[in-house]
């Protein structure tokens, strides 16, 4: 599938199936990583076969099954919540193109930091859970274009595009605090209060920029 089939084909999965992820999709996986890491100034990792992450209370509360793979969104401790949601997205993304299914996870989680390489001014920030889905997960209900931005009959296309992308990006507990205001060809995105808000913005920035065409519009 293309970039905006996989946006509108994602959703939250946390059954999967008892099937590793093979060396292939793997090296796709990781090759995309080092490129987040290396354009973004983050350490983002994937541990493969780790079920200690997702093996307690909370986990369990949230009906994850055979969750033992994941992508660790290591980071800088400090200023770096927008990054970890743009590139951790465009990672969600790859990864259904190549057929699995992720989620999202802030607090229902373990950290292992033996499974990882964490650096000194350097913190899990959270994970995103990656396997092969025992289901496709279910869209929910979401927020109008007119909620989230400035919307009129007068936008360009580009614009319209851009805000109908953005409403799929995955958000905390589907709060959708984002908002996008077009003046001219500059695009204003900001944030409102609530858990994560500033990780939500980052993946709703890229959902827009994929829908927008990076061509017709600059960032605020």
């Amino acid at each position: 599938m293309d970039i905006f089939e996989a946006m509108r084909a994602r959703h939250s999965v946390r059954q999967y199936k008892a099937e590793p992820i093979g060396q292939d999709v793997a090296d796709k996986l990781r090759e995309e990583i080092a490129k987040c890491n290396a354009e973004g100034g983050l350490h983002l990792q994937l541990a493969l076969n780790e079920p200690k992450a997702m093996n307690c209370l909370l986990a369990k509360y949230g009906s994850f099954k055979n969750a033992v793979n994941y992508i660790a969104m290591v980071a800088p401790k400090d200023g770096c919540e927008e990054k970890v949601g743009y590139y951790g997205e465009r990672l969600v993304l790859l990864a259904r193109q190549l057929g699995l299914g992720t989620c999202w996870v802030a607090g229902s989680y373990k950290k292992v930091p033996e499974a990882l390489d964490i650096a000194e001014g350097e913190k899990i920030h959270m994970i995103i859970t990656v396997g092969y889905g025992e289901n496709e997960g279910k869209p929910h209900r979401s927020k109008s274009p007119e909620d989230v931005s400035n919307i009129s009959e007068a936008s360009p296309e580009w614009f319209k595009k851009g805000v109908e992308f953005a409403l799929l990006a995955p958000t905390a507990i589907n709060q959708q605090k984002f908002r996008f205001e077009l003046d001219g060809d500059k695009v204003k995105a900001t944030h409102g209060m609530g858990p994560y808000a500033k990780t939500d913005l980052g993946i709703a920035k890229l959902h827009f920029e994929l829908g927008a065409g990076k061509e017709n519009f600059v960032f605020e």
